[in-house]
């Protein structure tokens, strides 16, 4: 088990009559990238609210590094080191980039109430640190020279990216990307791409979910699919572009 950083047993949610995720079951190496496919409404979103701590399961367990962390509310599952990106943009715009990415670095930039209050030296010098930190995040995607204005004014794909480099600043070991590369064009796409296997070059592990079938086969190292709520195939890219029932459910034509 110690290469395995989440696992998931028997997870399922219900929605009134609705089993958006039935008996669920996977485990994630640590430092690969693994993808979470499968048809509207499979159930991938709600897998990943529920991992995150923004869903309580109704049954099942998940391990975060071998805690058990279902029902932990986002902010102590954050802290305990998975960061995530949306769906749909959740970005602070009335803030500046920079600030948007020092939120995340604040949670572990550690300052002391008499340092805050009476202004010490060394209040002044970790300020200084977290902001050269922010910046140096910036400069992961082509952000750096909006790092002074708002997040409003950014143009779709740089707001997406924003929401990317602000999870990493709050230093996960493993990140959650929902629909990353969602309204991006083919060369914001590529630079996304070079960034998650730099990412995954330097041991982060994540999991993604993401509709474009090309990139997530060139990106991904494991591939989970889903279809109604229930895992149907898990294994490399080559090996579920040949399964007949992911074909047949997912990939299109017969199986």
């Amino acid at each position: 088990m110690a290469d395995t950083i989440l696992r998931v047993e028997g997870l399922s949610k219900v929605f009134g009559g609705l089993k958006a995720v039935n008996e669920l079951s996977f485990e994630i190496k640590r430092g690969l990238v693994t993808a979470l496919i499968g048809p509207n409404g499979s159930g991938k979103t709600t897998t990943f609210n529920m991992i995150s701590g923004h869903l309580r399961p109704t049954s099942g367990k998940i391990y975060f590094d071998g805690k058990r962390i279902d029902g932990l509310p986002p902010y102590k599952i954050a802290r305990l080191g998975i960061a995530r990106t949306f769906q749909n943009l959740e970005i602070f715009g009335h803030l500046t980039v920079v600030e948007n990415v020092l939120l995340a670095i604040n949670s572990h930039f550690k300052v002391s109430l008499l340092e805050s209050v009476l202004r010490l030296p060394s209040f002044f010098r970790k300020e200084r640190e977290s902001l050269r930190e922010a910046l140096s995040y910036l400069r992961l995607l082509p952000l750096e020279d909006w790092a002074f204005k708002p997040a409003a004014s950014l143009p779709f794909g740089l707001q997406r990216y924003l929401e990317i480099v602000r999870a990493l600043a709050a230093r996960p070991r493993l990140l959650l990307l929902d629909e990353a590369a969602s309204g991006l064009d083919a060369n914001e796409k590529a630079l996304l791409a070079s960034l998650i296997k730099r990412l995954r070059e330097e041991g982060l592990s994540i999991l993604l979910v993401e509709h474009d079938i090309n990139l997530t086969m060139e990106l991904a190292d494991e591939v989970i699919v889903l279809d109604q709520g229930q895992k149907i195939a898990q294994g490399p890219p080559a090996e579920i572009q040949r399964d007949p029932q992911v074909i047949a459910v997912y990939l299109g034509g017969e199986a």
